[in-house]
C-alpha cells in the first residue's frame, strides 16, 4: 500500500527551490544510452518497498525511510548528505512514535515525502505488516503475543536537535498512507487506511480533527462499496484548499474556510484516455490521479494518471483538467502498453528552482523484437514481465518530452519496484530501490547522476 508532498504548496516550492539551481536544459539521449545508477548502503537487511518516503531538504542532505513488513520490525528514518556521501540513521518510527516497549505490530512503513516548515520535518507513519484475506490486503492480524497495530502518528523531526515529537495518532488503529501540509496556515491532512478517513490537524491549536470517510469505505470495503484510496493531496496556498481524487474519478476539495469537502462540479477524472475501469474491483487505481503537485506560476495543479501514465493539468479556478500528453517510457509508448504496475508510479516531481517535472516509470524489456518474461516482479508482485525503469522529463513551458533512456546498476541489473524521487542540490535524482532484480532483495537509496552530465 502506497501513499507523496514538497512541491504541493507554495511554502514547499520555495523550500525546494533552496535544494538546487535551475537545472540546463537537458538533451535527449543517444540511442541506446543508460543512465548508471549507484547504490547507497544504509545497512537495513529488512528494507522493504518505500513509496514516496524521500525528500531534499533545505540543508541539501536527502531524507528517506525504508520500510519494513515484518510485525516486529520498524522502519527506520536516515540522511543521506551527497557533500560527503554520508549515510546516517535518524531512528526507529516505532520509537519515534512513542510505542517502544509496548509490544505492538510496528510503525512499519512511511509511505509519505516530508514536508519542511520551521526546521522540522513533518510526515505520517503507516502500518507494514498486512494479512492476506479473500486476496486482498488488509490490516495485519497480529502474532501470537502481540498487540494489534495502534495507528499511524503525524510526526515531526527536528533537523538541528535531532528530536521527534509525536503530534497526534489516527483513530480506529489505521494507518495514514496520504498525507500534505499547508505550511502558511499550519495545518497537517492525511487520509487513512484502509477507510479513506480524511485527518486534518491544526499545529497551533494542537488539535486533530477526523472528517470522516471521502471514498466509501475505502479498501475495507467489498464490492459496491470498495475505493482505492487517492495516495496525493494538491493545496492551494492561495487559499488552503486541499484537493484529492477518488477512484470514481471525482475531484474533491477541503475548504480550509469551513472545513465542508465538497466535489468540484466543472471537472472530473473520467477520461477515455485513461482507460476504462471497475471503481468497485481492487488491483488499480481507478480514476484516481496518482501523484500531484501545485505549480504557483499558472495557478495550477499537475498530475499523472497511473496505469495510462497521462500527463494532466487541473486548474481549479476555472474547474477544467486538460489532458497533456503520455509521459510513460518510449518503449512502452511503441507498444501501447500501460504501465508495468497497475496503480502506476509515483516518482513524479517538480524539480526545485525549475519548470522541469521529472518522472521515474517502468518500461518493458524487449530482446529481438519480444518482450521479456521474467520473475522479477515490480512492487506487489505483478510485474507481467520484466521492468526497465526510465527517467522522463517534461518541460512545461515548451511541453517537450525527454526519455533519458534505462537505469542500470553498474552490474547490468536493473532497479524494480520504484515509487519515489527527489531531486538533490547536486542535480542528482535519488530513490529508494530494490538493490537488485531479485523480488526479495531488500531496498535501499539510489543515485542516478545529474542529467547535465550523463544525458549528453
Amino acid at each position: 500500500m502506497h501513499a507523496t508532498s514538497f512541491s504541493a504548496t507554495l511554502g514547499a516550492v520555495l523550500l525546494l527551490s533552496a535544494c538546487r539551481q535551475t537545472p540546463p536544459a537537458a538533451s535527449p539521449p543517444a540511442a541506446n544510452h543508460s543512465l548508471t545508477a549507484a547504490i547507497i548502503h544504509s545497512g537495513f537487511a529488512d528494507g522493504h518497498d518505500t513509496y514516496n518516503g524521500i525528500s531534499c531538504a533545505s540543508d541539501g542532505r536527502i531524507y528517506y525511510v525504508l520500510s519494513s513488513e515484518k510485525p516486529d520490525v520498524a522502519a527506520q528514518m536516515y540522511v543521506y548528505d551527497p557533500r560527503g556521501g554520508a549515510v546516517r540513521h535518524l531512528g526507529d518510527l516505532t520509537e519515534a512514535a512513542g510505542e517502544k516497549g509496548l509490544n505492538a505490530l510496528s510503525q512499519g512503513k512511511s509511505h509519505v515525502r516530508f514536508v519542511e516548515h520551521q526546521g522540522k520535518l513533518y510526515f505520517t507513519t503507516h502500518l507494514g505488516y498486512y494479512s492476506i484475506i479473500r486476496g486482498m490486503e488488509k490490516t495485519g492480524i497480529p502474532p501470537a503475543g502481540m498487540k494489534p497495530y495502534r495507528g499511524g502518528h503525524f510526526l515531526s523531526y527536528d533537523m538541528a536537535t535531532g528530536k521527534y515529537e509525536d503530534l497526534a495518532l489516527a483513530p480506529g488503529g489505521e494507518g495514514i498512507i496520504t498525507f500534505n501540509m499547508d505550511t502558511l496556515r499550519g495545518r497537517l491532512y492525511g487520509l487513512t487506511w484502509p477507510t479513506g478517513r480524511l485527518l486534518r490537524y491544526d499545529l497551533a491549536k494542537r488539535e486533530m480533527k477526523d472528517l470522516g470517510p471521502v471514498s466509501e469505505q475505502g479498501e475495507d470495503g467489498e464490492g459496491p462499496t470498495f475505493r482505492t484510496i487517492c495516495r496525493a493531496f494538491a493545496i492551494d496556498p492561495s487559499d488552503g484548499s486541499v484537493y484529492f481524487s477518488t477512484s470514481d474519478g471525482l475531484i474533491h476539495r477541503y475548504r480550509y474556510d469551513t472545513e465542508a469537502v465538497e466535489t468540484v462540479q466543472g471537472a472530473d477524472l473520467r477520461k477515455d484516455y485513461f482507460g476504462l475501469y471497475d471503481p468497485s474491483s481492487p488491483g488499480h487505481m481507478g480514476y484516481n490521479w496518482r501523484q500531484v503537485f501545485f505549480y504557483p506560476p499558472e495557478k495550477a495543479i499537475y498530475g499523472v494518471h497511473g496505469n495510462s501514465g497521462y500527463l494532466f493539468r487541473f486548474t481549479p479556478a476555472k474547474e477544467t483538467v486538460e489532458v497533456l500528453g503520455r509521459i510513460t517510457s518510449e518503449p512502452s509508448q511503441r507498444s501501447g502498453m500501460f504501465d508495468q504496475f497497475s496503480y502506476g508510479y509515483l516518482g513524479f516531481t517538480l524539480a526545485p528552482g525549475s519548470e522541469t517535472i521529472y518522472y521515474l516509470t517502468g518500461g518493458p524489456v524487449f530482446e529481438n523484437g519480444h518482450r521479456v518474461k521474467g520473475k522479477d516482479s515490480t512492487a506487489k508482485g505483478e510485474s507481467k514481465g520484466r521492468e526497465n525503469l526510465h527517467l522522463i522529463t517534461w518541460d512545461i513551458p515548451t511541453r517537450r518530452y525527454t526519455d533519458h533512456g534505462p537505469i542500470q546498476f553498474a552490474n547490468g541489473q536493473r532497479p524494480t519496484g520504484v515509487n519515489s524521487i527527489a531531486v538533490g542540490l547536486d542535480g542528482a535524482v535519488y530513490a529508494l530501490s530494490r538493490i537488485s532484480e531479485d523480488a526479495h532483495a531488500p531496498s535501499d537509496l539510489i543515485r542516478i547522476p545529474p542529467l547535465s552530465v550523463t544525458g549528453k
